[in-house]
Order: C-alpha cells, then structure tokens, then sequence
C-alpha cells in the first residue's frame, strides 16, 4: 500500500490558510453535530423547523448563529428570554472542529478526507447522545453502516488504488489479484465483524453466563460501522482502548459512590467512539510501537 500522504493534492493556497479552513468549517459543521445531539434522540427533523430557543421558540438570527463566537458574545444565554444556553454547544463545536484539523494533518487533500471528517463527526455525535440519554439511534447507526460500505466501494473505484487503514495488512496482499474495490469489500466485511459480530459475541456470553445484559444493541450496530471504515486490526485497537478506558472510569464512579452498585450502567458508546477516533488518528503508530516491542 502506498501510503495515504503520497496521495495529496496541492491545493495552492499557503498551508496555514488551509488549516484555518478546515478549522473554521468543522466549526461550522459542529453546529449541525449540535442539532443531531439535541434533536434524534426526540424524534425530530434535523432540518425542519429552523434553530430555536427550546425555552421561548424565538428562532435563532444567523448572527447568533456563529459557532462558538456567538456564544461567548450572548453569554451563554438566549438572546430574547435570557435562558442559559448549555456550553455543551460551544464545546461540540470546538471539538469538531480541532477533529477535522486532525483529521486533515493526518489525510490531507486526498479522496478520503471527506469519509474521514464525516466519520470523525459522527462518532462525536454518537458520544454525546450516549452520553445524555443511553442509547446509540438507528437513525445514524444505520446510515452510517450504509455510509461506511458505501465509502469502501466508491474510494478505491475512483482511485483505483487502497487508501483506508487496513489495506496493508492480512489478507489486503493476499487478495491484490482481484481488484481494489474486491479487496476493500472483504476487508469491511472483515472489520465489521471484527468490530459489531465480536462485540455480539461477548455480550452473548455474559448475558448467558450472568443473565444480564452487557452492552445494548446500539454499540453493536455503531461498531458494525467503525469496523467497515477501520478495518478489523484498528477496530480491535478501538474496542481495546474503549474497554480499558471504560473499566478505569467505571471503576472510579463507583468508588465514589456512597453505596457500591456494581450493576451500575456506563455510557459505553461514550468509549467506543474515542477509541475509534483515537485509532483512526494514532493507531498504526501506536501498533507499531506495540509490536516493535516484540
């Protein structure tokens, strides 16, 4: 695999005004990310009607609308009814927007950046909405399955050449002899199950094993997706960093709990979607660190 920075586009425009583009657009699209966060989990159009003060339903003028600048301007309150604007919004923002920079110093202009960026949105969508109300929609787990396969056949098409994650390893080479867009549909299909059918899998087993269930559907589903887009080596890397992460953090809760309850529900979606970004952005870094080990 020829690696994904080879594929850069010169873009004519001096690399800090670049940077301050992407930077200033995933702000942008971090409002949109805002309204998914607020209004999927309801039920609600994410289109219709425009944004508006949930308390007094005045809509929102586009000058109040500016990411994270209108904000600190209002003082974190609604303009019309002075009712308190949660920072919640101002943050989503600022962290997509420093996740397209990532994602851009990491891709560059190259026919993926658009399915990275896309990818990077919505698992910070899909962790907040965990976190607030603890539950993964199907309305963005499935389209973002749909996406993910979607992306997989359409990139190496256009390209003519592999340039997601896992196409330098078992069993890319292997399968070279049957085309780009052959080799990244298996190595979906293999990332997928590495991702949603393990996840599955365990959750089967405790739930036989103790009788209760370990992890909703929902982060199967979502997993089905990360695993399409990252192949099975990241996805087990994103399903590794979740399950430390997450045992340390729930550890701590419940040591700060007055009364222990081991039964206690952790957002794990929360974890899923920072490990998958952390393994898209440092993964093959961080296995190769691993295995150089050994």
């Amino acid at each position: 695999m020829v690696l994904i920075q080879s594929f850069q586009q010169p873009t004519g425009l001096p690399e800090w005004l670049a940077i301050a583009g992407v930077f200033v657009f995933g702000a942008l699209v971090g409002s949109f990310v805002n309204v998914v966060i607020h209004r999927v989990p309801l039920g609600k159009s994410i289109v219709f009607p425009n944004s508006h003060c949930p308390r007094c339903g005045v809509a929102i003028k586009p000058y109040d609308n500016i990411p994270i600048a209108s904000w600190v301007i209002l003082g974190g309150r609604c303009r019309a009814c002075r009712e308190g604007i949660s920072f919640r919004y101002p943050l989503v923002e600022l962290l997509n927007a420093f996740l397209w920079l990532g994602v851009y110093l990491y891709a560059g202009f190259t026919p993926i950046l658009p399915v990275f960026l896309i990818f990077t949105s919505v698992m910070l969508a899909l962790m907040h909405i965990d976190a607030e109300h603890m539950i993964l929609p199907n309305a963005i787990t499935y389209p973002f399955f749909i996406f993910a396969i979607f992306s997989r056949i359409v990139i190496p098409a256009i390209s003519g050449r592999l340039m997601f994650p896992d196409d330098n390893v078992w069993p890319a080479f292997e399968l070279i002899e049957y085309g780009s867009v052959a080799v990244s549909i298996v190595l979906a299909s293999l990332g997928a199950i590495a991702g949603g059918g393990s996840l599955w899998f365990v959750g089967e087993i405790w739930k036989r094993l103790r009788g209760v269930e370990a992890m909703g559907l929902g982060d199967v589903k979502m997993m089905f997706g990360v695993g399409a887009l990252l192949g099975w080596r990241l996805t087990l890397l994103s399903i590794f960093i979740a399950a430390f992460s997450g045992a340390v953090i729930g550890i701590a809760v419940i040591a700060a709990q007055k009364e222990k309850n081991l039964q206690r529900q952790i957002p794990f979606g929360v974890f899923l979607g920072a490990g998958a970004i952390v393994s898209l952005l440092f993964g093959q870094r961080l296995l190769e660190w691993y295995l150089s080990a050994f």
